[in-house]
């Protein structure tokens, strides 16, 4: 091979590579066949002891994982994960991140090994067509994502990946990018969506802690008028949260926790079912309230 003809075919290598990691990705993605689409999920996970503690939330968590196919790979969208930018996991074995203080060491102590998937992760990013979404290789699975999965798959079989939440972006801007995940659905891949639809520590009672059912008024307001709103199927309103009122104020003084709930309904198809479940407060400030749609 003279010069000439050695740069002429190192030029195309690139290119070659792209090419077959393209391949390779389609592959993949072909495989990914589920025989149903996949419903979407948002579970109000509420405090982290959920996740080592035997409580009605936890059971319906538990009967929701029951009702389901067993899916090819989970997708989280956690309200624990916020980021300049979209990312998504992207490492072979993510870490049980324990970010939280205060709590017992039983629940440090937890370990959730389910396995990440570096091709899923390309899956996500290839299939968002609207921005650049990066690849992550730091952050594994907050509590947000482990302390409810691990209810739904105890034996941590199913591959997880995170997509982080952008704090740049508008709630109209976090909807229109749920949709774009719709295909995945079609591909056997659970798209979840972890937080909490009332979440106001600071207004929280703690004595009332434990107590079921104990809701602030505002609280109970704001929930009830969101439920009326899923039930309709408008969600222009929820979009529009800010513009709901003092009840949506004090349930929702800061986003993370409620745009969770924006990227599964979202995902709703216009003839697909919705279930309500674990439609409960807790603490005055709080409420558990979840979502099966499909």
């Amino acid at each position: 091979m003279n010069r000439k003809q050695f740069l002429a075919a190192a030029a195309t290598l690139p290119l070659a590579g792209a090419a077959m990691k393209l391949k390779s990705l389609n592959k993949f993605i072909a495989g990914l066949d589920a025989s149903s689409t996949m419903p979407v999920l948002f579970l109000g996970h509420g405090s982290p002891m959920n996740a080592i503690e035997e409580n009605e939330f936890v059971q319906g968590f538990r009967n929701i994982g029951s009702e389901i196919e067993k899916p090819k790979a989970i997708l989280v969208i956690s309200a624990h994960w916020e980021t300049r930018g979209t990312f998504v996991t992207a490492m072979e074995n993510p870490a049980t991140i324990h970010d939280f203080g205060g709590f017992p060491q039983a629940l440090f102590d937890v370990q959730y090994p389910a396995p990440g998937s570096p091709d899923v992760a390309e899956a996500v990013k290839e299939t968002i067509k609207s921005k650049e979404v990066h690849l992550d290789d730091k952050w594994g699975l907050d509590h947000g994502s482990w302390s409810v999965v691990k209810h739904l798959y105890p034996n941590a079989d199913v591959p997880i990946i995170q997509m982080s939440i952008d704090y740049s972006m508008s709630p109209a801007q976090h909807y229109a990018l749920a949709k774009e995940l719709a295909g995945l659905r079609k591909k056997g891949v659970l798209i979840i969506g972890s937080g909490n639809n009332v979440h106001n520590l600071r207004m929280v009672s703690w004595q009332h802690l434990n107590t079921v059912g104990y809701a602030f008024d505002w609280a109970k307001e704001a929930n009830e008028k969101m439920k009326g709103y899923i039930l309709d199927r408008n969600h222009q309103p929820l979009i529009d949260f800010h513009k709901q009122g003092r009840a949506f104020e004090l349930a929702i003084p800061t986003p993370e926790h409620y745009l969770p709930m924006i990227y599964a309904l979202a995902l709703q198809d216009k003839n697909e079912d919705l279930v309500i479940f674990n439609d409960e407060a807790v603490a005055g400030a709080l409420t558990m309230t979840s979502l099966k749609i499909g």
